[in-house]
């Protein structure tokens, strides 16, 4: 009897143990929980660093990792018409298709990244306290704010409603973390956060966030929200400060091999052959090159508009693949700017998949292009000098046509190709296509055309079906 009843007390024991770290407290991979407590400035400061870190991702095959910005193509361009895989295989292949499934393990990637790195800037912010110098304290919290608002910003657009988590929360908090709030709320927060960024920050940095780069965001938010005059003050701020501080390069294809330069209002530093820094996304879009190659490849449509407005910018932005002819590639990012040679696979540069190519998110001629689009408004064209100063600019670098101040006028369609193909597989084309209307014709017809799959519900992407699982019931699925 008496070795029965510790046999059964052993059992009592391990299920106690299981239950505390399997079911009671079960992993969470988005509204990320708990607390870590920071004593000094410096430790503070590591934690701000470490906010940069998570939106750089991990350039790793573990697809426990969180790889952030490194596999944001795939849930922008490939939904657009300027990019497809070259193979219409794998989980990839659904983005163009528009037949994404809710368990599409890189659509759960994404969405973990960013809810971590809405964790990150909520410790920056939760320790704010123990930064001595009110300056710093500031300084610390218009960053963390900025990144929060630059991930909820990303988030917002790609999945709708969403979990709000504003500070750092305990995992008993479900309520919070998997109640989608609507998305005026989530704009709300971002908008504020924003707010305090612009006050906060100067523009001494290129890869950190800087007042340029919250003016620049907010002016994006304000269009999105269709607050016209708004973004149009914010982009004429930070044109007023060009060309002392900001300005658009010479040569087009300078951009995205130089780093930091005077065009970079905010970016992604990545250091070549580092596993820790590095990125791979470079590598992927080349054929038989990296882990998962041969995606963000180039559609016959982008094609055709290069060929028409591209001008000297198309050289820089697509080529056909060496090894495969009938195929085009997006050529704006070779990994560490060595492009494989005569076949595409031969690199003289060190480890392809281990690039240090910067990831720009926002430059001077987006501000530029935006400035025409806040001053168009909710019209079809303008023909305001300011408007065609602007447009003008972008055009003059690209060899093409000027328009005649005083003569000519800017269409709304005009205007969208010319964002097209100057920023051209950099992330904006779906978010555009969606902001000026146009999105579900464009969509509508791209799928037409090549059989996919397209309904008006494709513009949100599923919310994680682990996220639906955890939340047991609470969390509720896109249409």
């Amino acid at each position: 009897m008496k070795h029965i009843k510790v046999l059964v007390m052993l059992l009592l024991g391990i299920i106690i143990i299981s239950c505390q770290s399997d079911f009671l407290e079960p992993e969470l991979t988005s509204g990320v929980v708990s607390a870590e407590y920071y004593t000094t400035t410096e430790e503070v400061e590591t934690a701000v660093i470490n906010m940069y870190d998570g939106i750089q991702g991990v350039n790793s095959t573990n697809t426990d990792d969180n790889h952030g910005i490194q596999i944001e193509f795939y849930v922008t361009e490939m939904r657009s018409d300027n990019t497809r895989t070259k193979s219409q295989e794998g989980e990839a292949a659904q983005f163009e298709s528009y037949r994404v499934a809710a368990t599409n393990g890189i659509v759960s990637d994404y969405y973990a990244s960013f809810y971590n790195v809405i964790f990150r800037a909520n410790i920056v912010l939760d320790n704010l306290g123990v930064v001595t110098d009110p300056s710093k304290a500031a300084a610390f919290e218009s960053e963390a704010k900025f990144v929060r608002a630059y991930a909820y910003f990303n988030l917002v657009r790609l999945f709708g409603d969403l979990p709000l988590v504003d500070r750092v929360i305990s995992r008993f908090e479900t309520d919070i973390q998997f109640t989608r709030v609507s998305t005026d709320k989530i704009y709300d927060l971002i908008i504020s956060d924003l707010g305090t960024a612009v006050t906060g920050l100067d523009n001494t940095y290129k890869t950190r966030a800087s007042k340029a780069a919250a003016q620049g965001l907010l002016a994006k938010v304000y269009l999105t929200r269709g607050e016209y005059l708004k973004a149009q003050v914010l982009c004429e701020s930070i044109i007023s400060l060009s060309p002392g501080t900001f300005g658009l390069l010479d040569n087009y294809n300078d951009v995205f091999y130089t780093e930091r330069h005077k065009e970079i209002l905010f970016a992604i530093g990545f250091t070549p052959s580092l596993t820790s820094d590095s990125q791979s996304f470079s590598a992927e879009m080349m054929n038989g090159v990296g882990r998962t190659s041969g995606v963000n490849y180039v559609t016959d449509d982008a094609k055709a508009i290069f060929a028409q407005y591209g001008g000297n910018r198309t050289q820089y932005s697509l080529r056909t693949d060496p090894s495969q002819t009938t195929q085009t590639q997006v050529a704006k990012y070779f990994p560490n700017g060595d492009s494989g040679g005569s076949t595409g696979k031969k690199f003289t540069e060190g480890d392809p998949t281990l690039a240090g190519n910067d990831w720009i998110v926002l430059r001077y001629a987006d501000v530029l292009l935006m400035h025409v689009e806040a001053i168009m408004g909710a019209g079809t064209e303008t023909n305001t000098d300011a408007a065609l100063t602007s447009f003008n600019l972008i055009r003059n670098r690209a060899a093409m046509p000027l328009k005649t101040i005083g003569v000519d006028k800017i269409t709304k369609q005009e205007l969208l190709d010319e964002r097209r193909v100057e920023l051209a597989f950099e992330n904006h084309r779906l978010f555009d296509l969606i902001r000026f209307g146009e999105a579900e014709s464009v969509l509508s017809a791209l799928s037409a055309a090549n059989g996919y799959g397209y309904t008006s519900s494709d513009l949100l992407l599923p919310i994680p079906q682990n996220e639906i699982n955890i939340s047991q019931g609470v969390m509720k699925q896109n249409p």
